[in-house]
């Protein structure tokens, strides 16, 4: 509904700038000016979750003309503030709304898409509100803290027509070069790809500390245990090691899902199964050294922390040639950002769209129960479980403080 209703507020904004006479006035930002489309043309837009990787994405939108931001949202006063000063120095205006809800920001019905870059806990519950109210999400890599969580951000998107992109440019930009390799055929059939990433998260004990002035620690926790505040549980910094949310197993899967989406990401679309997941994953363990083998149905094996490969090292046919196939790449201008905007325009689906984004972390998820469970398991995509492994399965999902429920 709210789709409608911007719809129309817009046509009645193009009929207006036809028929308003004098002493009416039409300022220049509105009808456009300097190769910026007219406010009815604009893409409206909000950030959700606006610290470090949130106000990088905030700049990238922030720069497209073909961008109207108008709101923020974070639980910390004072990054929402700052974040809301970015905004209005750009457009040399006061515009710009904070909010410290997601929810108000889902509300306002002149919005037409969001960027998500919470704490992973938060992901698949905002992206799946987003969708419920009609708006396009650009959500920062990885998409899902649990397996459980990919199918129904899929869904979601899917049942409401939502343009939904992950957010990992790594995957395009950074590997291009085994990419163009993989798919150029001159490595012949590939028959194995090698990942090296990690660490995995770990139980957080930090001691409590007085919670600072602004700061919603209750709403920063979310779907998650509670727990006391400590600055380094939710400190936004990209180590994995510890000292960051992205250490913990309560917010973050670690480096296994963080660099990981990178790394899978590009290793799964030079191989070329992006569309698909494995059919089982081998724990191997070789005199004390621990790595995986995730076995595709086209019979292709892929690797994580193989000990005698290198990251993204593969392995083809020797003395093969195969046809080249034309790399898929990104649509419209800008990037990773500029995909995003174009396919919000044309309704296409984005290079992440958001089925890719999943298969491509179901393989971190998949690994930690492995690496966990320390043993070899069998998937099953149709019904989104492990065959015959009721231990695994209670391992799909993690508990949820109410009334976070998905």
């Amino acid at each position: 509904m709210s789709r409608v209703i911007q719809t129309t507020r817009r046509d009645f904004l193009k009929k207006a700038s036809l028929t308003v006479a004098a002493p009416y006035v039409i300022t220049t930002a509105a009808l456009g000016a300097q190769g910026r489309p007219p406010a009815s043309q604009r893409i409206v837009m909000a950030g959700i979750g606006i610290g470090n990787m949130g106000s990088g994405d905030q700049k990238s939108f922030t720069g497209r003309r073909d961008v109207q931001y108008v709101a923020v949202c974070d639980v910390r006063k004072q990054v929402g503030e700052a974040a809301k000063g970015r905004v209005d120095r750009h457009y040399k205006n006061h515009d710009c709304k904070v909010y410290h809800d997601f929810r108000d920001v889902l509300a306002r019905p002149d919005i037409d898409a969001v960027h998500v870059a919470t704490p992973d806990h938060w992901h698949a519950l905002i992206v799946i509100a987003a969708c419920r109210a009609g708006k396009d999400v650009y959500c920062q890599k990885p998409e899902t803290r649990t397996l459980r969580e990919g199918p129904l951000m899929i869904a979601a998107a899917r049942r409401y027509s939502r343009v939904v992109s992950g957010g990992s440019q790594r995957v395009l930009e950074d590997y291009r070069k085994t990419v163009d390799q993989c798919w150029g055929g001159e490595l012949g059939t590939i028959k194995s790809i090698n990942v090296n990433v990690g660490p995995l998260s770990q139980p957080c004990n930090l001691p409590a500390e007085p919670v600072p002035p602004g700061m919603d620690w209750d709403m920063w926790l979310g779907p998650a245990p509670w727990a006391p505040y400590n600055h380094s549980r939710c400190d936004g910094n990209y180590s994995t090691g510890g000292n960051s949310w992205r250490s913990y197993r309560d917010y973050s899967g670690g480096g296994m899902t963080d660099w990981g989406a990178h790394h899978f990401g590009g290793a799964t679309f030079a191989v070329d199964v992006r569309e698909l997941q494995p059919v089982e994953v081998v724990y191997n363990n070789q005199q004390g050294k621990e790595f995986l083998t995730y076995r595709y149905p086209t019979g292709l094996l892929l690797y994580h922390n193989h000990p005698g490969m290198q990251n993204l090292q593969v392995v083809g046919t020797p003395g093969e040639k195969r046809p080249p196939k034309a790399v898929p790449t990104y649509k419209g201008h800008g990037g990773i950002y500029g995909d995003f905007l174009y396919c919000v325009k044309t309704r296409e689906k984005p290079f992440r769209d958001i089925e890719r984004a999943v298969n491509t972390i179901v393989l971190a998820h998949m690994g930690i129960i492995a690496y966990d469970l320390k043993r070899s398991l069998r998937w099953d995509r149709a019904k989104q479980e492990f065959t015959g492994d009721e231990v695994a399965n209670r391992m799909l999902d993690r508990a949820r403080r109410q009334p976070w429920q998905l």
